[in-house]
């Protein structure tokens, strides 16, 4: 039986312009916290996910696969290929828009198994707008910029107030940041839990 993929984005959306503090293309992305199991430096099983800026709404990401990441004997667990499609879908939103938003869906279509020692080049995009949700779609390829594509994703983000993170984030994380705000990548928020 043949699925007819649903239209992407599946409702009118704008194409917003990026935000005048987005950093040029080819800017190498520092993690948006120190203790992020995608991105962080400070997790030592972590995807340690490296970002960097493309043209226009895109952005690069790469993680290398590890002993730690395996479901299958050798191979890449499914659900952690979804977090690192998370975390670089994610991470396409907060710098071209500079507002803080949460997944609020998330697709995933496995293509080809990812095995252990592999580096997976995903390619994010920013499609569009409506309202408070953001759409971004990606691609993982094996290996290189043109490998063959392993994995494609596709998710609603919901933009949030900072709020959302102070009123929900345990108060002794919260108090560390605040200690130590270089714990966030990007030039530190004020934060006064």
């Amino acid at each position: 039986m043949s699925r007819t993929p649903e239209a992407w984005p599946p409702v009118a959306t704008e194409l917003p312009e990026r935000h005048p503090d987005t950093p040029a293309p080819g800017t190498d992305l520092p993690p948006h916290y120190a203790f992020c199991f995608g991105c962080g430096d400070r997790q030592d099983d972590g995807l340690h996910l490296r970002a960097q800026m493309g043209d226009g709404h895109t952005l690069r990401s790469r993680f290398t696969v590890t002993e730690a990441h395996q479901g299958a004997p050798g191979l890449a667990h499914g659900g952690l290929l979804a977090c690192a499609f998370d975390e670089a879908l994610g991470t396409t939103v907060g710098h071209l828009l500079r507002r803080p938003a949460v997944t609020g869906k998330l697709e995933t279509d496995f293509l080809l198994p990812v095995p252990v020692g592999t580096t997976l080049v995903i390619d994010a995009h920013l499609d569009g707008v409506a309202g408070r949700k953001v759409y971004v779609s990606a691609k993982g390829r094996l290996g290189t910029d043109d490998g063959p594509v392993a994995v494609r994703a596709r998710a609603l983000f919901v933009t949030v107030e900072l709020s959302h993170f102070i009123d929900n984030g345990r108060p002794e994380d919260l108090r560390a940041v605040a200690a130590d705000p270089n714990l966030l990548g990007r030039p530190p928020v004020e934060l006064n839990p």
